[in-house]
């Protein structure tokens, strides 16, 4: 079948809706933080983190014992009751706010010339109970050894235990080197955003992610998955506007029911296996 791009607006949008993500990320270090002081329980589980983590580029150096984590790079606190509900490690790190301290900016800077975090993921993040967004992307966790609760990636598998975070409104693992099927808990978490692009996970898409009924997002692209586009996809994903599974082994038709996601903007099969017509909403949208 010849790749197939379909968006669902006549103006084609080339840039990555992360970078809208990015720039609110950036307003809120400032805005969410302002008014609270981070709380202690939760201050110390990021420095256990931050002791099995190898920072070359030393962006983490805010994160020092006795301070504010709620002003630490990375981190976003709820502006009422304090508790971390942000954590952004991506690589490089996102652009600072224009006033941001010149320790944040250099940071920044050296975050881009190719200096991932690397080490150990332990288990001191289930302490942050209210987080709903956690964003490891682009870093280098692909050969160590981490704990049961977030999947062992020597072995290739992610343990179905994600029932730890229902709070989770955006996951990003994008460019880590994961192996492994889909967990089924994944599709408890109901994020807004999926992104698992650019790893080698592999198998069928589980049918619990039809109970992400939140998500705007779902990215598999660049892996291994395979079998049919599943129906449900279009039947229960309503809010879908980014629909991305380029570059895998599905194969089969593209269901009919993908033309009832009324706000779809881009829908991304290029490189699979996938053949018959294209439906024909789809086409005319082409």
């Amino acid at each position: 079948m010849v790749g197939t791009i379909a968006t669902m607006e006549s103006v084609a949008i080339t840039l990555f809706p992360f970078l809208l993500v990015i720039v609110a990320i950036c307003c809120s270090f400032c805005d969410a933080n302002s008014n609270v002081l981070c709380i202690e329980s939760e201050r110390n589980a990021l420095l256990k983190f931050k002791n099995d983590l190898v920072d070359p580029s030393n962006r983490l150096s805010s994160w020092v014992e006795g301070g504010d984590c709620c002003k630490w790079l990375g981190v976003v606190c709820h502006n009422s009751t304090g508790h971390i509900n942000q954590l952004h490690l991506a690589a490089p790190l996102p652009v600072p706010h224009f006033d941001a301290p010149v320790a944040e900016w250099e940071a920044y800077h050296r975050s881009k010339n190719n200096s991932p975090l690397r080490g150990k993921i332990i288990s001191s993040l289930l302490e942050l109970k209210h987080l709903s967004s956690l964003d490891l992307s682009n870093n280098n966790f692909s050969s160590i050894q981490i704990p049961n609760f977030f999947g062992n990636l020597l072995s290739g598998e992610i343990p179905d235990c994600w029932n730890h975070w229902r709070r989770l409104g955006y996951l990003d693992l994008e460019n880590n080197n994961l192996t492994g099927q889909i967990p089924p808990s994944l599709g408890h978490l109901n994020p807004s955003v999926l992104n698992l692009r650019n790893n080698d996970m592999f198998g069928e898409l589980p049918s619990t992610l039809q109970h992400s009924t939140s998500l705007i997002m779902l990215d598999l692209s660049d892996n291994h998955f395979s079998g049919s586009v599943p129906a449900w996809i279009g039947d229960k994903l309503s809010k879908l506007e980014i629909l991305s599974l380029r570059s895998n082994n599905f194969n089969g038709h593209i269901p009919q029911k993908i033309c009832q996601l009324q706000s779809l903007r881009i829908l991304d099969l290029d490189n699979n296996n996938i053949s018959g017509s294209i439906p024909k909403l789809v086409e005319y949208q082409y």
